[in-house]
């Protein structure tokens, strides 16, 4: 399995063998440029916040790949424009509590529904997906949801108005993965993520490496 980082909570997982397709997850605002993400399948979306999807570059990536097939929490279709809404399947679980299963890509891919992490009490809730690909990556969205099994990669989510440093440290140390990659930095000066990826360097469980790739560049952890 190959991971690639493309800022913020975007990311596209392949498999170098070419077996199956190539998911792209939560092409929002801040992610870096995708011009040049070449060939998508499927898009899996968290919530619908900006930050995780955008109608424009959505549009963008099914003018890129018209077959593409997009997925998300129940509240992603709405943030949509109609053309595109309607073509969103919905994945959703009954609330954290039960796990969906479908098939993606060719990937197996592995969902939890629950509430996105308060950002404040006086804001609307929505609902937020977790995604487990290939039994291999986990993807939190915003909030610190336990995965299904032991994994071993975690997308770590280290900055946001929903959460702090230290609840990073101690949701790394309770999943304890071979692989962390720092992801939702977006909003975070440059000196603050080089401050963030150290403390987690340092904070990690014994067994876990934090590992920070260049954006848009291929690792297989």
């Amino acid at each position: 399995m190959r991971i690639a980082h493309y800022g913020h909570a975007c990311a596209v997982i392949d498999d170098p063998a070419g077996s199956t397709g190539r998911i792209l997850l939560d092409p929002g605002t801040l992610a870096q440029d995708l011009s040049d993400v070449g060939s998508v399948d499927a898009v899996l979306v968290t919530h619908e916040h900006p930050d995780h999807i955008e109608t424009a570059r959505l549009a963008n990536l099914r003018a890129a790949n018209p077959d593409l097939a997009v997925y998300g929490s129940i509240g992603v279709p709405g943030a949509l424009v109609p053309a595109e809404s309607e073509r969103v399947t919905v994945l959703q679980s009954e609330d954290g509590k039960e796990l969906g299963n479908a098939t993606i890509a060719g990937w197996n891919v592995t969902y939890s529904s629950g509430p996105h992490a308060t950002i404040h009490s006086a804001l609307p809730g929505l609902v937020n997906n977790a995604y487990l690909i290939g039994g291999v990556v986990w993807h939190p969205g915003d909030a610190f949801a336990p995965p299904p099994e032991p994994i071993d990669v975690l997308l770590l989510p280290i900055g946001g108005p929903w959460m702090k440093l230290a609840e990073a440290v101690d949701y790394l140390r309770a999943v304890a993965p071979a692989v962390a990659i720092p992801i939702h930095q977006g909003g975070l000066a440059p000196a603050h993520q080089q401050l963030h990826y150290g403390l987690l360097a340092k904070l990690a469980p014994a067994g876990t490496e934090i590992v920070v790739p260049v954006t848009g560049e291929a690792i297989e952890p």
